[in-house]
């Protein structure tokens, strides 16, 4: 099979990249990405250039879609602007790139008879009170708070008019917050882990009460391309790994891991409009398509996160400056 992966030298797109290189030895991997600041050629250094060719072009720019997606079977669509800190302070970028450019994405599956599996967020279902015993599910009402969840909302419903529409053969992947290598320095895992290598503070926004679902981007990996495989065209699945901690929790196992005691830890001003909690009900992928994560200890993946970090500070040392920069600008 020729895939084209989108965003596939981004955190989860390169993950996926690595992924499906290892599990499908004899698939073609075609990268497509702007290189914006958060993707990074050196995601995918290293692998047989027979296998893996790269093409950096916008995915909104209609002309290059196009000529890629007619030279691919399916195309696996990651890219995305997908930082919430951004999106507060300029939404243009999430107009452009999760409107627009799956617009045109879906323009070029169409005329050309693809396969499209379009990868999304579990923000674009808002969020649930910290005490609500409820979870996300594929029938969830989309409630999105933000510029950045509300564009990726936006590019769900365009996929789904268009499977609806025009019958272009589709899936749907909502996923949980990714953890794991490659993953840009503002986020919050790696901003914290590479801050203490740093011997700086943590940044806790707020009280740290906010719930985030985690996954290993491992177990994403093998969720798409578990839905890319056995899914059911216009479905939705939603990926998760039951793994529910407030943002308290994670700092503390952060600090413990690397060896810290809680003065290493600072509060800072919370973000508007913050989402205090997500949780996955991933039900219908375990039982419909027998997907199964791999990284259901989450320590355990948290500590191979940490190891990835200290033993690659060249890859990250170049993104730090800039971003702490725009934090203490933003006063977080």
């Amino acid at each position: 099979m020729k895939i084209l992966v989108t965003g596939g030298a981004g955190f989860i797109g390169s993950n996926f990249v690595h992924y499906v290189y290892r599990e499908r030895p004899d698939w073609h991997i075609t990268v497509y990405d702007k290189l914006t600041y958060a993707g990074n050629k050196a995601n995918i250094a290293g692998l047989d250039e027979s296998r893996v060719a790269f093409i950096q072009a916008d995915i909104a720019d209609p002309e290059a879609i196009d000529a890629a997606v007619a030279e691919t079977d399916a195309v696996i669509h990651f890219a995305a602007e997908s930082h919430n800190d951004n999106s507060l302070h300029d939404p243009s970028p999430f107009i452009h790139t999760n409107l627009i450019g799956t617009f045109q994405i879906l323009e070029a599956v169409r005329k050309h008879g693809k396969r499209l599996h379009h990868v999304s967020t579990d923000e674009v279902y808002g969020d649930l009170e910290l005490d609500d015993p409820a979870k996300f599910t594929p029938e969830t009402p989309y409630n999105p708070s933000s510029p950045y969840s509300s564009t990726k909302a936006g590019s769900d419903l365009l996929v789904r008019a268009w499977v609806r529409s025009f019958g272009v053969q589709a899936t749907i992947s909502n996923c949980s917050n990714n953890y794991g290598p490659y993953q840009h320095v503002e986020k919050v895992i790696p901003r914290q882990i590479t801050n203490l290598i740093d011997g700086q503070k943590l940044k806790l926004y707020g009280s740290g009460e906010n719930v985030r679902d985690w996954i290993h981007t491992e177990d994403h990996s093998s969720g798409v391309l578990t839905i890319l495989e056995k899914g059911r065209i216009g479905e939705t699945y939603l990926i998760g790994a039951d793994g529910e901690k407030n943002n308290l929790e994670v700092f503390k196992l952060i600090l413990k891991l690397m060896g810290k005691d809680e003065s290493w830890l600072e509060h800072v001003n919370d973000r508007p409009g913050h989402d205090l909690r997500y949780a996955i009900d991933a039900t219908k992928l375990h039982e419909e398509l027998g997907w199964t994560p791999k990284y259901t200890d989450f320590e355990t993946g948290l500590a191979d996160t940490i190891k990835w970090y200290q033993d690659n500070e060249a890859w990250w040392r170049p993104q730090k400056e800039a971003t702490e920069a725009k934090y203490k600008e933003l006063g977080r």
